[in-house]
């Protein structure tokens, strides 16, 4: 009964909410841990579930080291949850509804300088790779947006690009130069590897082999290339890079808020607080002082 309520409630967030496919695969994972835990507790149907089986939930989740982020999407995955299954009446009470959520460290993301991101971009890179830190860096885009772009979203004479984000929201997200340039330069090598294998695909990321490229491709090339500055970097430090570095140079927060598919303008403003530090760390490295 349970495997059945959750299917039904995932097929919910799918069709109307309109989750992305991982975002689904970690409600699946989060909630299918919890009706297990259920299970053992004996718990014969979710309309039996209490705010004991709920606490001993969370203190298991400590038992087992959970961080506090890991923690704070489980207890917001139930809550989701068993709102859900009130609302079609699956559940006469919901025992999550004064569930407190764990508090989270406010942690600043790690940022590069400019200096490490010219690094990079001045080793040997072939042009998918160049393609790749200019999409990332230059537009700001997420790793999975990047992975899922197609030719089609890409207009090389409008200097733009769509992209589907969040929640499938999408947006237009402007070309600069270089970009542009790694582009020209990418394209007639990608239409070459697609007539050699007699391939065709919409992708617009295609690897020497004719393979399309995927998440993992990218995080473990800019894995790679933080290793030559001797730094642990992912796809996501470069989109916060190209964050602040825009309101370093004067950007409005409300465009880059657009820019990044920010829905709402507090999560951009957390770059405004990086920008201050880092030019607290500038002053004071000028003036001798730590």
């Amino acid at each position: 009964m349970s495997v059945q309520i959750l299917a039904e409630y995932l097929e919910f967030l799918e069709v109307e909410k309109g989750l992305a496919e991982n975002t689904l695969e970690a409600y699946r994972r989060d909630l299918g841990f919890f009706l297990e835990f259920c299970a053992g507790r004996e718990v014969k149907s979710m309309n039996d579930v209490t705010r004991q089986d709920i606490n001993a939930y969370v203190l298991r989740l400590h038992d087992k080291h959970y961080n506090a982020a890991s923690v704070m999407r489980k207890v917001a995955s139930l809550r989701g949850f068993f709102k859900w299954m009130c609302a079609n009446e699956i559940c006469k009470n919901n025992p999550a509804l004064t569930l407190e959520q764990p508090k989270l460290p406010k942690r600043l993301p790690k940022v590069m300088t400019v200096e490490e991101i010219e690094t990079i971009l001045n080793q040997n890179l072939s042009k998918i790779q160049k393609v790749i830190l200019e999409l990332l860096y230059g537009c700001g885009l997420r790793v999975s947006e990047l992975a899922g772009l197609k030719l089609t979203d890409i207009n090389i004479n409008g200097k733009y690009l769509e992209c589907t984000g969040k929640g499938s929201k999408e947006r237009l997200v402007p070309l600069g130069k270089k970009a542009v340039s790694a582009l020209k330069k990418y394209l007639p090598e990608r239409d070459f590897i697609l007539q050699k294998f007699n391939l065709a695909s919409k992708s617009l990321l295609i690897n020497d082999e004719g393979r399309v490229l995927n998440r993992q491709d990218i995080y473990t090339f800019i894995h790679e290339q933080g290793e030559k500055i001797h730094k642990h970097i992912s796809p996501h430090t470069l989109r916060h890079t190209f964050a602040t570095h825009l309101l370093e140079n004067g950007a409005d927060l409300r465009v880059v808020q657009e820019l990044l598919g920010h829905s709402d303008v507090a999560t951009t403003q957390l770059y405004t607080h990086i920008s201050k530090k880092r030019l607290k760390e500038v002053y004071f490295a000028i003036n001798g002082r730590s």
